[in-house]
């Protein structure tokens, strides 16, 4: 049986047609049986054939359509074997095959709106419009034309329309739509929020970093429609497969009838033979797989991709914002005797504020963070590359590099500044009124959950991981030697990241992670590219067919597992189903399985694949996560 399509060509939405042909042929054997209880066998089996012609009549109007398009099923078998039936008076076995068929129309359409159902329920999360504040007043308009650096207002139960940065001071959301976060996450004052995530706490304002069409969302939503219209290189595999299955039905049939001279026996090869458990297996177990993914927040563009996923040996890391945040924070702070940490850390975040360094954005938010009050520097100097000059509260205050705050003060405390010398830290010297005040030790951390993460991609299978970097090697080598990496590469280009990916390929197919433009030509090479997209760039994203919607690891290893599974239970159920049709082709064949006995045969084992290829949706468990490598 080829999947069918949304709408039946004489104009039927396709749930509705099935429900119709189904009610026509159970209608028909029912009537038929009750008239054949009262000896009446000519109008039963008038009844049985009646009630045939709709379901056969759909089924070769389909039929031609999807030979139109070079699509050749096993819809064929099933409308041979309805026609045989008919004319050689098997009206019976005939109603039975298309109650059968119409039944596992409605099956396959049930498995795959079951399986598509986290991903179809991202699609219009979104209303049309928003408040927007425009000279003060607040004015309702459609979401399109929200432009960058408007005012927006979320009320209580909105979902977020685009993404934005928080104007409010907390803004509570529920992400588990978006990201599979089951519990609320808090955001604060210049966090940045995505958009299809939903308030559930007080009202709050944001300003929107880009317009709609530009949003996660949107993307998110264009990738989920991509991901459905797909079709995964293993289903189009599965069309030969059903091609030579249909050319060795038809001969075994013809064979039956030759050797036996029994017609019956060639209609009960055909019966046993409709449709095929190839053809139902693939496409709802793959799409289960892709939306047990979605489900966890790790976005697998299409079928073909989560079959490449299930493949992935070797797996290339970026080190910034991939291994790590991507964003400098406080390690340390060393102090002189006579000011507070804190306050050393008001200061400089004070007058950070009237720079645009990625390490004074670090120092705000770190102040942010602890709460402390933040005032407006005055009479500012920046030096690029050096350090800030200015006066908060009326206290001169410098900050920037040991050596330049050295040369603006005239005295210090013993082990109020030093230098930090560990493999990516980066120290601020603080200097107020002309004495050193302490230092700042600031570096991009390691992500908690990375090491925790690797090591459950080697129990998936993945059995080589490289760290690839554009940073200085010393920083690569220390990430590298924290995280327990087997090979770092430091100091990359963007095309000698590309050379790293071509190079790994001798060893098995290659998974590529990153977030930043520079990744971008990697992921595009790699076998599977994945993105950080919670906070990657857009190119990164387009570029990559795995994008993780939470800025979190953890869903990479469990989509591994996922796509291992899914694949795993596809082929099972294929070989499974395949074997057992073939065995009662050979049994119909040399006369001991009639055509009526074969079509319940047949679908009950339609029936247990697609119950099987469902349990790709279920969430993978520690056994399942250890045995992840011997999946395929």
């Amino acid at each position: 049986m080829t999947a069918a399509s949304n709408t039946h060509p004489i104009g039927f939405p396709f749930k509705q047609r099935g429900l119709l042909l189904l009610f026509f042929a159970v209608a028909g054997l029912s009537i038929g049986l009750v008239l054949a209880v009262f000896g009446n066998l000519a109008n039963a089996r008038l009844a049985w054939g009646i009630a045939t012609l709709p379901v056969l009549t759909a089924l070769l109007l389909q039929t031609l359509n999807s030979l139109r398009r070079g699509d050749f099923g096993l819809d064929i078998v099933a409308a041979l074997s309805m026609s045989f039936a008919l004319w050689f008076g098997e009206s019976l076995a005939a109603d039975v095959v298309a109650v059968m068929y119409a039944g596992g129309q409605l099956l396959e359409e049930f498995a795959s709106s079951r399986a598509a159902r986290e991903m179809t329920a991202l699609m219009g999360r979104v209303a049309g419009t928003a408040f927007r504040y425009k000279h003060g007043l607040l004015e309702e308009v459609p979401i399109t034309e929200i432009a960058a650096g408007d005012r927006i207002m979320i009320r209580q139960g909105e979902v977020v329309p685009v993404d934005g940065t928080i104007l409010s001071d907390r803004a509570v959301l529920d992400q588990s739509a978006l990201t599979g976060e089951a519990l609320p996450v808090d955001h604060h004052n210049g966090d940045e929020v995505l958009s299809g995530t939903t308030s559930i706490g007080p009202v709050f304002e944001i300003r929107a970093l880009r317009p709609a069409a530009d949003s996660t969302y949107a993307a998110v939503v264009r990738l989920v429609e991509k991901a459905q219209n797909s079709k995964a290189p293993m289903a189009r595999l599965a069309d030969r497969y059903g091609l030579a299955f249909l050319i060795l039905t038809v001969f075994m049939a013809c064979a039956a009838w030759f050797l036996s001279g029994d017609p019956r026996r060639a209609l009960a090869v055909l019966v046993i033979a409709t449709p095929c458990p190839l053809i139902l297996a693939v496409p709802v177990a793959i799409m289960s797989g892709v939306s047990r993914c979605a489900s966890i927040g790790c976005l697998v563009k299409d079928g073909g991709v989560l079959e490449a996923l299930s493949r992935v040996r070797v797996a290339i890391l970026d080190k910034t914002g991939t291994l790590t945040h991507g964003r400098a924070r406080i390690v340390a702070i060393g102090n002189a005797n006579w000011i507070e940490k804190d306050e050393i850390l008001r200061f400089a975040a004070s007058l950070d504020q009237a720079s645009s360094h990625v390490m004074a954005a670090a120092l705000i938010t770190a102040a942010h963070e602890r709460g402390l009050r933040l005032t407006p520097p005055d009479d500012v100097e920046e030096i690029a590359g050096s350090g800030l000059d200015g006066r908060v509260d009326g206290r001169r205050v410098v900050i920037g590099s040991g050596s330049f705050v050295k040369g603006r003060s005239s005295d210090g405390s013993p082990g109020a500044c030093s230098e930090s010398h560990r493999p990516g830290e980066v120290a601020v010297t603080v200097a107020i009124d002309g004495v050193i005040a302490g230092t700042i030790v600031l570096a991009d951390p390691v992500r908690s959950e990375a090491i925790t993460v690797l090591e459950r991609m080697r129990r998936a299978g993945v059995g080589r991981i490289v760290l690839a970097s554009g940073d200085r090697n010393d920083i690569a080598s220390h990430v590298g030697n924290t995280l327990g990496i087997e090979q770092v590469l430091g100091e990359l280009t963007p095309a000698s990241k590309v050379e790293a990916v071509i190079a790994a390929k001798s060893f098995g197919p290659v998974m590529m992670v990153g977030d930043g433009v520079n990744d971008a030509p990697a992921l595009a090479v790699a076998d599977v590219g994945v993105a950080l997209g919670a906070r990657g760039t857009a190119a990164s994203s387009e570029a990559a067919g795995v994008v993780l919607l939470v800025d979190r690891l953890d869903p990479l290893a469990d989509a591994i597992v996922i796509a291992r599974r899914a694949v795993g239970i596809a082929r099972q159920s294929v070989i499974v189903g395949l074997s057992l049709s073939v065995a009662g082709m050979c049994a119909a064949a040399f006369g001991y399985l009639p055509p009526l006995q074969g079509a319940l045969l047949q679908e009950v084992i339609d029936v247990a694949v697609i119950l099987n290829a469902l349990r790709a949706l279920a969430r993978p468990d520690d056994a399942d996560i250890a045995a992840g490598g011997a999946l395929d």
